[in-house]
């Protein structure tokens, strides 16, 4: 019964994110990388994060991955980055595996429904990156 509850919700989130506007995607997203990327990349999003001197790696700046990319911003492989669960690890290795960490936090929902809310916090902080290109 719990599992049905859980399930429900997750699917009206699911379904009020699939119907919001990209805006709305684009301010989630903001609220994700304010929270888990800003100190590193700085606030906006040029590297300088308060802990960036301290990495051991140069921390890259995120508003210019569609110019460095002739105009068109990296979708699918920022997505991989950001989630790390594929194999694919950003700035050489020390970057977080935020797909992991993020299906860690909501484990009690269920494999299934986990997955979607992972990739959802994924893909929103996504569309916030792609909306700060210069």
């Amino acid at each position: 019964m719990r599992f049905l509850k859980t399930l429900s919700k997750v699917s009206v989130a699911f379904a009020l994110t699939a119907l919001g506007t990209l805006s709305s995607a684009d301010e989630t997203g903001k609220v994700e990388y304010m929270q888990n990327c800003a100190t590193c990349h700085g606030e906006s999003g040029l590297g300088q994060g308060p802990l960036a001197e301290l990495m051991t790696v140069s921390v890259p700046g995120l508003t210019g991955l569609s110019a460095r990319n002739d105009g068109v911003f990296p979708m699918l492989e920022v997505i991989h980055i950001i989630d790390g669960r594929q194999g694919t690890r950003g700035h050489g290795g020390p970057m977080p595996v935020w797909g992991g960490r993020f299906k860690a936090s909501v484990e009690e929902m269920g494999p299934y429904s986990a997955e979607m809310v992972v990739r959802g916090r994924v893909l929103s902080l996504v569309y916030y990156l792609e909306s700060i290109q210069q």
